[in-house]
């Protein structure tokens, strides 16, 4: 935690950093990190050893074929987003409260000292593997279903599950809530899905059946791993992906990520909670604009912006 020790007295007050997850990916990402500045390059290369095979090139040239991938995709995000993050606390910035997307989750916990790079790369690389792992041994998909409430998919999903597995994986905003589970009762909730009225229905290019009870198997890998390491108390709330209510203790996050993997992500009250809590300045810290958008459905008024690039930092205020 020693690269906040100079920015302490400059947390700004009503802002979060938000990070983005899997699908926010693209080719050549990071390289004006990797290229300009000192920390992307350390990290850069640190992530080379780690991961064991080069990110570098997968991140900066793909193909998008293979950087699509969960084992490729998670670590190329987390890394950017991380370098990110610690070149705006560098420059003094940091944040009153944090929360990230899914994996983006490890990018926030990383900036909010719970552990350090290398520690996240090496959880986020095994958990990309696991959750790799859990769609092998049983095949899974997800679909986004947006213009239906909260309860209607809910209704749906309980509807086709007697024998087959999906449910709710994302509240994501208003309207917008993606499920996830078996192949065949996913189909068969996007046909009632779209019977019933939703606006568009479409089914996700992912590798799996995240946030659902397909990824058991990788929840209780991962906890042997969590269960094994120090996470330390964090210098700002994040804000957990299971519960939607900020943490702060080591414990707390290790049972939230333990969680994390089967259960839905509760990203919607996450944003609505923090609105509460008098946050209202959002910034999305990472490739895409996945997370403006859904703070765009969430409450149009909300002030958020994005950092992708090494000009965004600098140009940050």
């Amino acid at each position: 935690m020693g690269q906040y020790a100079s920015a302490l007295g400059s947390e700004l007050m009503n802002t979060a950093y938000l990070f983005p997850g899997q699908a926010s990916q693209k080719i050549g990402m990071g390289f004006d990190l990797f290229q300009k500045s000192k920390l992307g390059k350390k990290y850069y290369d640190l992530a080379n050893e780690i991961m064991e095979f080069d990110i570098q090139d997968i991140s900066f040239n793909g193909p998008e074929e293979i950087l699509k991938q969960t084992k490729f995709t998670q670590p190329a995000i987390y890394i950017v987003s991380v370098i990110l993050g610690e070149l705006l606390v560098e420059k003094g910035f940091i944040p009153k409260v944090a929360a990230g997307h899914s994996l983006g989750e490890y990018s926030a916990l990383t900036i909010g000292g719970a552990f350090n790079f290398q520690t996240g790369l090496k959880l986020v690389k095994f958990r990309a593997e696991c959750m790799q792992t859990a769609n092998k041994i049983q095949k899974g998909t997800m679909a986004a279903i947006i213009g239906l409430s909260d309860d209607e998919i809910q209704s749906i999903c309980e509807s086709c599950s007697n024998e087959n597995i999906v449910v709710p994986a994302n509240y994501n905003s208003p309207g917008q809530v993606v499920i996830s589970g078996e192949v065949s009762a996913v189909h068969l909730a996007m046909n009632k899905a779209t019977e019933a009225g939703a606006r568009n229905v479409i089914r996700l290019n992912v590798s799996g059946a995240f946030h659902s009870p397909m990824m058991t198997p990788a929840r209780e890998a991962l906890a042997e791993i969590l269960n094994s390491i120090e996470i330390h108390d964090t210098i700002l709330p994040v804000y957990l992906n299971y519960s939607a209510i900020p943490a702060t203790k080591g414990s707390d996050i290790r049972s939230g990520l333990i969680s994390q993997l089967e259960k839905p992500v509760l990203w919607h009250k996450t944003i609505t909670t923090m609105n509460k809590n008098e946050i209202n300045k959002y910034v999305e810290i990472g490739p895409g604009r996945v997370l403006q958008g859904l703070n765009r459905r969430i409450n149009k008024t909300f002030q958020t912006t994005g950092i992708e690039t090494l000009e965004d930092v600098l140009h940050y205020v």
